[in-house]
């Protein structure tokens, strides 16, 4: 079976090599959207459970959306690599 895969990624070269780099991104992006979503989700309840933390919440939403969005890129980086 190894001999097979290695034939075929000798035959197809670099056009394999990009289609499973942007196979690998798509499922690299499935776990940051995922989060975001729950971070904005859970922020939206905590802003209408306690209005008067709004502004702190909203700032730690941002902060999370931008770790979540920082592995994002990672994997987008790591599909040229």
């Amino acid at each position: 079976m190894h001999t097979v895969i290695t034939l075929l990624a000798n035959d197809l070269g670099p056009s394999l090599k990009s289609g499973l780099g942007s196979i690998g991104y798509g499922l690299a992006a499935i776990g940051p959207g995922i989060g975001i979503g729950m971070i904005v989700g859970n922020s939206v309840q905590a802003m209408a459970r306690q209005p008067e933390m709004s502004g702190t919440v909203r700032t730690t939403m941002f902060l999370g959306i931008a770790f979540a969005e920082a592995l994002a890129l990672i994997g987008f980086v790591l599909t040229f690599i």
